[in-house]
């Protein structure tokens, strides 16, 4: 049991802390969400969004494995933490800002400008923070 320990332990320390946060949201995603949501969510209740633009149904089916790739490189990446997560990965983040707050604006479910300019700052946060992390990925 030490040993497993000591083996989540050195990889745990490989990253800071925050990026952690990010493995594992992307390692939920690529081996809970993903597969359900795209295997086991009825067609009629798909929805994905891409750059603050929902797409359903089919559309939202086809484009799924391009999610669950971005998510599977992004386990890969931070896990071996690879030269080419950055600055891809703040990338991602980035378009995700935007996403957040076009959302917002353009969906009927948004709750508009505010809301949107908000939930987009929140991922200015991670998206800084990883461009200015070119250091940490130039381990491998």
């Amino acid at each position: 049991m030490r040993r497993v320990f000591a083996s989540i332990t050195a990889e745990w320390v490989k990253r800071r802390w925050w990026m952690n946060l990010l493995f594992v949201f992307c390692l939920y995603m690529t081996f809970v969400y993903m597969p359900f949501d795209l295997f086991l969510k009825p067609v009629a209740d798909d929805e994905e969004v891409w750059l603050g633009f929902t797409l359903h149904g089919w559309w939202a089916k086809a484009t799924e494995p391009l999610h669950w790739l971005i998510y599977a490189a992004g386990a890969y990446g931070f896990w071996k933490m690879k030269r080419w997560m950055w600055p891809w990965a703040a990338v991602y983040v980035a378009q995700v800002a935007v996403a957040m707050l076009l959302w917002n604006v353009i969906d009927p479910r948004g709750a508009g400008w505010a809301a949107g300019t908000v939930a987009g700052a929140v991922f200015l946060i991670p998206t800084i923070a990883l461009l200015r992390s070119r250091s940490a990925f130039d381990s491998s």
